[in-house]
């Protein structure tokens, strides 16, 4: 039995292009651990209407995977955007394609058959209980239009954090009104939208006005800070500083919202 801080947080996609008998008893296993789950033939507005709870993803392939090269970008998008992961059910030749589609840093864990479905609700299980609920890893995401510099920001965080990155206000913009976000580090400078404009946009935007943010910029003159202290960023970092000490930054953040 998942733990009950779990409950109504987690969900399982199911897809599976013929329902098979396998994929609905799979969904009635996880439901009744407490776990939501729903079952896809595919269909991308199936998936998408879920997307913001999907903490996991399986895949039972059969023949028709070859036709299924638009679910299997969406899934892959989806995984990389979020920071989740898919199992896949199936043939060699199945998995070889769906690994054309999706690469394998998403894929959990592949399950030829037969399946032994104890090894696959151990699989599935044990990835929640170590990913979600007061496991789950917060969100991240990085606005800079240097993506040099972006990039290494991403890799000082990733193993500690979901990180998503906008090259541009606008990406950002368009990140944030498909994906959640528990921070935001944003860049001062940058093109058509600079760092205090897009705080403003997501400070007067109902769905973002909440978000936290955080300037992480080269901008360190008395102008620049004083330019956005009327729109309460949480924090105004300069690019000079280094791994160690964002990350102890961001874990003293979290740690003070989460008291």
């Amino acid at each position: 039995m998942m733990d009950d801080t779990k409950q109504g947080r987690a969900e399982v996609a199911v897809i599976s292009s013929n329902d098979s008998f396998l994929a609905k008893s799979l969904i009635s296993k996880i439901t009744s651990n407490d776990i939501d789950a729903f079952l896809s033939r595919g269909d991308i507005k199936d998936i998408e209407r879920e997307r913001e709870k999907i903490e996991l993803v399986v895949f039972f392939m059969g023949e028709d995977i070859e036709n299924m090269t638009e679910t299997l970008v969406y899934l892959k998008d989806l995984a990389g955007d979020l920071d989740r992961r898919i199992i896949f059910i199936g043939e060699q030749s199945e998995y070889d394609t769906a690994k054309k589609t999706v690469p394998e840093h998403l894929i959990l864990e592949w399950f030829k058959r037969p399946l032994v479905m104890d090894d696959l609700l151990g699989c599935i299980f044990n990835y929640l209980e170590n990913n979600t609920g007061e496991h789950a890893k917060k969100t991240i995401l990085i606005v800079d239009d240097d993506i040099t510099y972006m990039r290494t920001v991403y890799e000082w965080l990733k193993d500690r954090y979901h990180v998503g990155m906008a090259g541009s206000g606008v990406q950002a913009i368009s990140y944030l009104a498909k994906n959640r976000a528990d921070l935001v580090l944003l860049d001062y400078e940058m093109p058509v939208a600079n760092g205090p404009q897009v705080l403003s946009m997501l400070k007067n935007d109902a769905q973002t006005e909440e978000i936290p943010v955080m300037f992480l910029t080269g901008h360190g003159d008395r102008e620049s800070v004083l330019s956005v202290v009327g729109l309460s960023p949480v924090d105004y970092l300069l690019k000079t500083i280094d791994r160690t000490a964002l990350l102890q930054k961001l874990d003293d953040f979290f740690a003070k919202r989460r008291a």
